[in-house]
């Protein structure tokens, strides 16, 4: 049979877990793979009763006692289970088979056969290998099973050669355990989550292998056809670990021993001359690999996450105290529009251990969203989308692809967000473009609305409070009335002009000299800064809502970054003075950058002769700007009760966007 897909990972065999637990195949021909004595070329190959029983006591010889107290006491909890506890943990994959009450029946004593297997022929009964592979019931339940997975036939060696041929799982962990030195592969051991993970990669490197190629199997064909997903395998096996508790402890006891019998991996490095080993590298433990956890169909692809997991790597970051952002890394995704939900389990779970945001990064583009506003689960759809939809409404080099963006909260649409989602695209065909004019351009309409966006090597940055279709563009904007000022705020003022962030009165003037205003400075620094509210409200009573300024004004007010005149008035068309600038923009980066007014430099206002003339409640803002370069004085004086012109909010604004 042919199928033109990726392969699934297989676990029809979750219903003999305890086998592949135990590490132990069911078949002679099947235990000689796995203890590598066999170089299986067909499935002709054949081994003798002798060699198979010489090489389980070589295994069961390195096995210690409190090793065999380890698998004596999985043996009895499984024998301990009930068929409605089966039968829960199964579900996930029962549901799938469609099994009647007499075949699930069948299937729970399968899986109890299938543990028991190893401390059986531990204690010289072999014929339990062969009474597993005769039983009539269990033949003709894999019969049917292999008839509704549309294979033309499903036994138990071809569980084996999926678990244990050459082809198999047991042969890509040792692929992966191979260059791993003795050190590591005790820690791994011994680390019952990293030890599962490697057991998760090694399945994740068979559903990468393409369909046709000799790693394709039976198994692997029949799950797919059946509908069973990783999640619904990884689901299931955690099911199974915590029901009972001691499968893990008797895998561990296993994989000593089968290391100790059949050595991995190589020596450990010898010391250097100064008697010091070169440390071993830890994983990092903001980044998750989610890309086991992908499937593709047709154009789309989907993320099913397993929420055990991403709680236990939520954990193990905010036990490292390395950062407040998990990031799922999907890897190469090969599909136009990717789907990643994130169940409110793992939402409450970032919350509940200080993690503040999870980041979904995949083909170069990375979505980091702030969870503290979400009580419910999340759907994040990103869509790469024709570039016709923005050459259709620009004529601009279009520097990145074009990307739709989408978010469900509790399965219902969400466009506008608390917190800002902070997306970063790839950026390309940057050839002959000024990148200190790239902006993120948001199309609404037919028409483009210049974000801004900070340019970080070969991508643009840029947090977000509502979602639409977005794509990065070189924005040149030129005024003819700038030639006065163009030797200290020309290029300032076509940087800031790109980003969206000011715009001049029409007919190509800037009008650079003008005393700038409350409301535009309000919308310059909003803008050129990332920080838009939708959800913010205006309290003014003389700010409409129709105000063009009415978004920034409450926007601003809300950071607590201009003040009213009183409690009920903005004062929206009253200049500002170099002090009062100073200070707004002092507000907003110490807001997005968490700095402290101990981070200002006590003697930052000495440079100027004219500092008694600064208000005492502006000190502290002025301060700021000065010590971090935002503003200067000229002839050594501040001038701060001078109106502020928009050429002068201009090179500070520039100056806020290059901020570090």
């Amino acid at each position: 049979m042919t199928l033109k897909k990726k392969l699934a990972v297989s676990t029809l065999a979750v219903s003999m877990a305890a086998a592949s637990v135990a590490g132990l195949p069911l078949s002679g021909k099947g235990l000689a793979q796995q203890l590598g004595f066999v170089n299986v070329a067909s499935a002709a190959t054949a081994v003798s009763n002798a060699q198979v029983k010489a090489n389980l006591l070589t295994l069961f010889a390195s096995l210690q006692p409190a090793d065999w107290d380890k698998l004596a006491a999985f043996y009895d909890d499984v024998n301990a289970l009930s068929k409605s506890e089966y039968k829960e943990i199964f579900a996930p994959i029962l549901s799938k088979l469609q099994l009647d009450i007499e075949q699930a029946d069948t299937s729970f004593e399968l899986f109890k056969s299938a543990t028991s297997v190893v401390y059986d022929v531990y204690q010289g009964d072999f014929a339990a290998i062969d009474r597993i592979q005769t039983n009539a019931d269990y033949v003709s339940l894999l019969d049917d099973i292999a008839a509704k997975a549309e294979v033309d036939e499903l036994t138990i060696d071809d569980f084996v050669e999926f678990f244990f041929g050459t082809s198999g799982v047991e042969s890509e962990f040792r692929e992966l355990l191979k260059n791993k030195t003795q050190s590591e592969l005790n820690a791994i051991i011994n680390d019952p989550s990293a030890f599962e993970e490697l057991f998760e990669e090694a399945y994740d490197n068979l559903l990468k292998q393409p369909v046709g190629s000799d790693k394709a199997t039976t198994v692997s064909d029949a799950v797919y056809n059946l509908g069973i997903t990783p999640s619904d395998v990884k689901t299931t096996l955690y099911g199974l670990k915590t029901t009972i508790p001691s499968a893990t402890p008797a895998a561990q006891a296993l994989a000593k021993a089968y290391i100790r019998a059949f050595p991995l991996g190589k020596s450990d490095p010898a010391p250097t001359p100064d008697g010091i080993t070169a440390p071993i590298p830890t994983p990092d433990p903001t980044l998750f690999d989610a890309s086991r956890f992908v499937t593709v169909v047709g154009n789309k692809a989907t993320l099913a996450l397993v929420d055990a997991d991403v709680i236990k790597a939520i954990q193990a970051l905010a036990a490292a105290k390395a950062g407040n952002t998990l990031t799922l890394n999907l890897g190469t995704v090969n599909a136009d529009t990717v789907e990643v939900p994130i169940s409110k389990a793992i939402i409450d779970a970032a919350k509940a251990n200080g993690i503040a945001n999870i980041a979904i990064t995949f083909n170069g583009v990375t979505i980091t969203i702030p969870v503290a506003q979400f009580d419910a689960a999340v759907t994040l759809t990103v869509t790469k989308a024709n570039p016709s939809v923005a050459t259709s409404v620009t004529s601009l080099k279009l520097a990145s692809d074009v990307y739709e963006f989408g978010l469900t909260v509790g399965g219902v649409p969400t466009s506008t967000f608390k917190q800002p989602i902070t997306i970063k695209l790839p950026l390309k065909n940057t050839d002959g473009l000024d990148k200190e004019l790239l902006s993120v351009t948001k199309i609404v309409y037919g028409n483009l609305q210049f974000q801004g966006g900070v340019v970080d090597g070969g991508f643009i940055i840029e947090p977000r409070d509502t979602f639409s279709s977005y794509v990065v563009v070189e924005n040149k904007v030129t005024f003819n009335d700038i030639a006065s000022v163009q030797a200290w705020a020309g290029r300032q003022i076509q940087v800031v002009a790109a980003k969206g962030a000011i715009e001049g009165v029409g007919a190509g003037k800037f009008l650079p000299k003008n005393n700038i205003t409350r409301a535009e400075f309000a919308k310059m620094l909003i803008r050129a800064l990332n920080l838009e509210n939708s959800s913010a409200v205006n309290s003014f009573s003389d700010v409409k809502k129709t105000d063009w300024f009415a978004p920034y004004v409450a926007a601003a007010a809300d950071k607590g970054i201009i003040n009213g005149r009183s409690a009920s008035k903005f004062d929206p068309n009253a200049t500002i003075t170099r002090a009062e600038m100073a200070t707004m923009i002092s507000r907003a980066l110490k807001s997005v950058h968490n700095l402290k007014d101990s981070d200002v430099s006590a003697t930052a206002l000495g440079s100027f002769s004219d500092a008694a003339k600064i208000s005492p409640s502006l000190k502290d803002g002025v301060a700021f700007a000065a010590s971090k370069g935002l503003i200067i004085g000229n002839a050594g004086k501040f001038n701060p009760n001078n109106k502020a012109t928009r050429a002068e909010a201009a090179v500070i604004i520039y100056r806020s966007i290059n901020f570090k």
